[in-house]
Formats: C-alpha cells, structure tokens, sequence
C-alpha cells in the first residue's frame, strides 16, 4: 500500500468523524425556523430562500458550538456510556482542527446573516451568545440549562420570522419557549435514567432527580397545552385552529410515553423514528395549513 493511500485513506477517516462531530442529524432541530413564516403563509420564493438561509446559518452556528462543547466536556464524555463515542472524546477529531472549523462556521453564519437580513444577523449573534454562555457553565446550573436550551429554540422561531419579515406574536413566542422547555426536561430525564442517579457523570445531572424532572414535566406540560389552547381561541386568525388541539396533545403525552421507555434523551431521533409522534406531526401541519388557507 502507497504512502498516498495511506495518507488519502486517513484524511477521508478524520473528514467523516469531523462530518459526524458536527452531528447532522441534530440539523432537523432548525425547522423551527419554518414555523413564523408557514403561519403567516409567506411562502413565496424570496421569502423561503431567506429563511432557507436561517436554517443553514443556525445549523452553521449550532454545529460550531457541539464541537466547542465536545472539546469542553472531553474528559466527562468519556465517562458516559453513550457519549465516549462521539468523534473528539474518542480521538478521532484533534482539538485544534474542531476548535479551526467552529471558528469558520460561526463566522460564516453570522456574517452570511447580516447580509440576508440585519435582524437575522442579531438572532444568530443572540443565539452564539447564549451557547457560549451554556458552554461556560450555565449548563452546570440545574434549570437554567434547560431554559436555555429552551432559549435556543425561540430563538430559531425568531430567526425565522426575521428572515422572512413577518412578525412573532407573544403567543407564538409562549407556544414555542414552553414546548422547548419541555423537550428539554424530557431530555434530562432520559439521560438521568441512563446513567442512573448514583453515577458519577455530568455535573448538572448529579443536581436532578427523577422525582423532581417529573413534578416540572407535569407543570410544563400542562401549561403548554394551555397556552397552545388559548392560542387558538385568541391569538389565531381563526377559532378553528383549535381543531388541531388534540393532535398536539396526542404528540405530548406522546413523547412523554417514549421518554419513558428510555427513549427521550435525542430528541431528533425520537420524533424522526417515532411513528406515532410523525403521524400526529404530520396531521397537525396539514390540517392547520388547511385552516390558515381556507379561512
């Protein structure tokens, strides 16, 4: 075998797992972006290539942020079960080549932003600003790391009605921070379950409970489903979205039966792999979309 086979076969090897530590999969996250927009059914050409430019920028930012947080949490990775496989905790990925390409994408998004749309460029800024304060430490406070988890999601809704010039109720900011938020607790809890509460393991995850993660699951959840009813009955365009209620209640209390058979702790694989929760998605978008056209 040649020199040049060796080195190609190598440079092929650290490009995959550089592929893979920018998690792709997580991009799907990003479709948030499309929510302001589809509502306020601004969907012609220049508007969804603007906000198809969202997506790539919060999927620029966000992947430049898992590789910053990857290097961070190195060592503690390699404590988990799951987590000592990811690219740069098992070695696979050089630290200065991850931290190279992190700084490349999130100077891309953000100045690929500010061209599209100004207030595109301050929702990226706003959302780099809060994961390098996630990375920092906030994470380490039970909480506030899920709120800003949660924090992140609002702010792709926003990026999204930014791009596309459409404007962001405070019922659809509500809607959006408390289903985040609940996504996050369900996620707390699936890794808790997965170490189990006695391991030594991240931080922040030694501060929950099982018990604790449960009671603010109830509260959440039902506050989300309140605020998505009365949504429909007043800040609709038509009382008719409430029609989509039971839907968004079947999908909730959905995940909430994955999480807890085990399978909550990667959101983005458990909507994609559930069919349940893809049905019930998929029925809710249609039939709203059917409303918003027809009234």
């Amino acid at each position: 075998m040649s020199a040049f086979t060796v080195l190609l076969g190598r440079l092929l090897g650290r490009t995959g797992a550089l592929l893979r530590a920018l998690r792709p999969h997580h991009w799907v996250k990003n479709v948030v972006v499309l929510a302001a927009p589809l509502f306020a059914l601004a969907l012609d050409l220049g508007s969804l290539l603007r906000v198809g430019w969202a997506f790539v920028a919060f999927s620029m930012t966000a992947s430049a942020f898992y590789l910053i947080n990857d290097v961070r949490d190195i060592e503690e990775d390699r404590k988990h079960p799951v987590k000592q496989h990811r690219p740069i905790a098992a070695g696979l990925v050089p630290i200065p080549l991850a931290l190279g390409t992190a700084t490349l994408l999130l100077t891309a998004g953000i100045v690929g932003s500010y061209v599209v749309a100004p207030w595109l460029a301050l929702t990226i800024g706003a959302y780099a600003f809060i994961q390098a304060g996630y990375n920092l430490g906030l994470k380490e406070q039970p909480i506030i790391d899920i709120m800003v988890i949660a924090g992140g999601f609002v702010l792709r809704a926003l990026g999204g009605a930014a791009a596309a010039g459409v404007p962001a109720s405070g019922w659809f900011i509500l809607c959006i921070g408390l289903l985040a938020f609940f996504l996050g607790i369900e996620k707390r809890k699936a890794e808790l379950r997965e170490v189990g509460e006695d391991e030594e393991t991240r931080s922040v995850l030694q501060e929950y409970s099982l018990s604790w993660l449960r009671r603010m699951e109830s509260v959440v959840t039902a506050s989300a489903l309140m605020a998505y009813a009365l949504w429909t009955l007043e800040g609709a365009d038509t009382p008719w979205m409430l029609a989509t209620l039971p839907f968004v209640a079947y999908a909730i209390f959905r995940y909430q039966y994955l999480s807890e058979k085990g399978h909550a702790e990667t959101p983005v694989k458990t909507l994609i792999q559930d069919v349940g929760l893809l049905m019930s998605i998929t029925f809710w978008a249609s039939i709203s979309l059917l409303i918003l056209i027809a009234l």
